[in-house]
C-alpha cells in the first residue's frame, strides 16, 4: 500500500489548503450531527427520482467521523450532505472519538460507516496493537481511501527542531490507546526513543493545542490532514513551528511500518518558513459488512461524481482520486465498492 500512497501524495500535496481539519483523535464519541448532513430520507429519495445519481433503493446511514475540530468531522459532513442530496441514500455525519472508536461503533451497530486511519484499520483486521485484547475484527470492509493524514509534530518553541529535541520535554502523544499514540510511538522509535524519553501527556487535538497555548506542554503529535482546525486556531495567535523528519529516519520508519509514506506539509498550511517533510497514513472510509451494496455504491457515487461541488465546500475535495480510493490492500473492499470501481475500470479485492 505504501507505494501507491507515495504516488498519490506526490500528485496531491499541492492541494492541501483545507478549510477545517484534524482527524482521527478527538473527544469522546457523541451523536452530534454535522450541519451539512441534514437532508432527510424523503428529500434524498426525491432527489434521486428527479435525476440524481447512484442506484435506487438506498436507506439511511450513520457516519462516524472524529472530533469537532477535525478534518474527519468537517469533511465528513460535506460528503454526507452531498451523498444525501444526490442519491437515494441518506447519510448523517456525527462526531466521535476517531478511528478506534469508529470501528467499535460499527461493531456495536451504532453506525454503518466511519472514517479510520489506514494503519488502525489494519490493526483491527489483524487483531494487533489497539486490538490485541479484542482480537481480530473482520466485520467491516473498505469503502475507499480519501486523502492523506500527515503526522504533525507541533510546537511553539523554535529551539525544538528535530524529534531528538523532544527528549525530556512535555509532549502530548494523543489520547491513550489512540491511533495517534501509536503513530507517535512509531516515530519516536525510528529515532531510537521510547515513551520513557519524554514526559508524555495523552490529549486530543483540541486539548493539545490549548495546552501548548497555555505553556503546559512543549510539543504535540497530531495526525490529520493539514491544515488542521485546532492548529490553525493556534497559529492565528502565536507563531507555530513544525518538527521535520529527516530522510534517514523516515526510511528507517518505512522499512518497518508499511502503513506510512513520506509526505510534505506545505508552508502555506500554517505560515511556516518552509515545507515540512514528514510521514502520513491514509484516511479511509469503512462500512459494516451488512450495509447494503446499494448504499455503499451510492456513497462512492455521491462523492466521486460530485468532486467539483465538494471541493467548493471543503478543500480536501481536491485530493479525491479514484486511483487512490482503490489503493487499499490491508482490508478487502465491500461488494458495493467493488461494483462501483469495476464500472470505473478498476479492479479491487473484494470480500
Amino acid at each position: 500500500m505504501r507505494n501507491r500512497f507515495e504516488v498519490f501524495a506526490a500528485v496531491t500535496m499541492a492541494s492541501v489548503l483545507a478549510l477545517s481539519a484534524c482527524g482521527s483523535s478527538g473527544s469522546a464519541a457523541s451523536t452530534t450531527a454535522a450541519p451539512a448532513a441534514e437532508t432527510t430520507a424523503a428529500e434524498s429519495q426525491a432527489a434521486a427520482a428527479a435525476g440524481g445519481i447512484g442506484m435506487e433503493g438506498g436507506t439511511s446511514l450513520t457516519f462516524t467521523t472524529g472530533g469537532d475540530q477535525g478534518t474527519y468531522y468537517g469533511f465528513g459532513g460535506v460528503l454526507a450532505g452531498k451523498v444525501s442530496e444526490t442519491t437515494s441514500t441518506t447519510v448523517t455525519a456525527i462526531t466521535s472519538g476517531g478511528s478506534a472508536a469508529n470501528i467499535e461503533a460499527l461493531q456495536m451497530g451504532d453506525a454503518q460507516i466511519g472514517f479510520v486511519q489506514s494503519d488502525v484499520m489494519a490493526y483491527a483486521y489483524e487483531g494487533t496493537r489497539l486490538f490485541e485484547d479484542t482480537g481480530k475484527i473482520d466485520s467491516f470492509s473498505t469503502v475507499g481511501a480519501l486523502y492523506m493524514e500527515q503526522v504533525q509534530i507541533i510546537t511553539l518553541d523554535p529551539e525544538i527542531k528535530t524529534v531528538a529535541d523532544l527528549k525530556g520535554k512535555n509532549v502530548s502523544i494523543g489520547a491513550a490507546g489512540s491511533g495517534v499514540y501509536f503513530n507517535a510511538i512509531d516515530v519516536l522509535g525510528a529515532y531510537d526513543m521510547t515513551e520513557a524519553d519524554i514526559n508524555p501527556t495523552y490529549q486530543s487535538f483540541g486539548d493539545s493545542t490549548e495546552a501548548l497555548q497555555d505553556g503546559k506542554i512543549d510539543a504535540a503529535f497530531i495526525v490529520a490532514g493539514a491544515p488542521t482546525t485546532a492548529v490553525t486556531s493556534l497559529a492565528a495567535t502565536k507563531p507555530v513551528h513544525l518538527v521535520e523528519l529527516d530522510k534517514e529516519h523516515i526510511e528507517k520508519l518505512l522499512a518497518g511500518s508499511p502503513y506510512y509514506s513520506e509526505n510534505v506539509i506545505p508552508k502555506d498550511a500554517y505560515g511556516t518558513e518552509k515545507d515540512i517533510r514528514t510521514v502520513a497514513v491514509g484516511a479511509v472510509v469503512i462500512a459494516n459488512n451488512d450495509v447494503s451494496d446499494v448504499d455503499v455504491y451510492n456513497f462512492l457515487a455521491g462523492v466521486y461524481e460530485n468532486i467539483p461541488a465538494i471541493t467548493e465546500a471543503h478543500a480536501k475535495g481536491a485530493e479525491l482520486d479514484l486511483v487512490f480510493a482503490s489503493s487499499i490492500t490491508a482490508v478487502p473492499y465491500h461488494p458495493g465498492a467493488v461494483k462501483f470501481f469495476e464500472e470505473k475500470g478498476i479492479t479491487v479485492p473484494g470480500k
